[in-house]
């Protein structure tokens, strides 16, 4: 089994290429910046057995996305899944945005997913699945959070488009959205903040809790098994009920 995932190195990222890693396992984590958090999920990765190979890259640019997919190219003939999570945030309205900021954003947050897999296509084959990692602000207005939930609704569109050109040769493309979450984005976008919003996500939920990375990951796994081969082009929200209601 092999599987590449953007922004593999923290957060849910990290947590699905752990829900993935097994003995023998080839597991590409593609990340931009923190070299000290890709130790961090190397080691654990590699405490499973799996193979942990780290690729540090900007995936926001054609030409990085398919640097990227050289390298996986190099050590597995076939990519079995492909996860893009990786994010950027610019905490602020639309209107403060610098332009060639907020381009650079939409780029890595949503139009990458089709540089990766026009990218990743030689290493595709049946049976094979890719996700797109989304959340609510693709479809609902949340405070400084344009540039991703711009991209957000770019990919999920993005998803549909490429999954009718994926199935006939039976491949899948999902996008899933987990619900609220700790992550580094969260942090970024509200600051000191973001313990407040995650804890009254939790206390506000119909199921009684918050988000745990089982939730979604459980999720990823049955939809990149032959089970849910006619799941195609879909957006599946992880959330326990929570944005039901108003």
């Amino acid at each position: 089994m092999s599987i590449l995932i953007t922004g593999g190195t923290k957060g849910i990222g990290r947590a699905i290429a752990l829900s993935f890693a097994e003995p023998g396992a080839d597991v590409f984590l593609n990340y931009h910046g923190d070299d000290e958090a890709a130790r961090k999920a190397r080691s654990l990765v590699d405490s499973t057995g799996a193979r942990c190979h780290l690729i540090k890259q900007d995936v926001g640019t054609p030409e990085g996305a398919r640097a990227v997919l050289t390298q996986v190219a190099e050590h597995v003939d076939r990519l079995d899944q492909l996860v893009h999570c990786a994010v950027r945030a610019i905490p602020k309205p639309a209107l403060d945005c610098d332009a060639d900021d907020f381009t650079a954003a939409v780029n890595l947050n949503g139009t990458a997913l089709l540089y990766l897999v026009q990218a990743a296509d030689p290493l595709l084959v049946c049976g094979s699945t890719v996700f797109f990692l989304t959340s609510r602000g693709g479809r609902t207005v949340v405070p400084n959070y344009a540039a991703i939930g711009v991209a957000k609704a770019l990919a999920e569109s993005l998803v549909r488009y490429l999954a009718s050109e994926l199935a006939p040769r039976g491949i899948r493309i999902n996008s899933v959205a987990p619900g609220v979450v700790y992550t580094d984005a969260v942090r970024a976008l509200f600051g000191d903040q973001a313990d407040e919003i995650v804890k009254h996500a939790a206390e506000t939920n119909p199921s009684g809790r918050g988000v745990r990375d089982e939730d979604y990951t459980n999720v990823i796994r049955f939809l990149a098994s032959p089970e849910a081969e006619f799941v195609q082009g879909q957006t599946i929200f992880v959330n326990g009920g929570h944005y039901l209601a108003a």
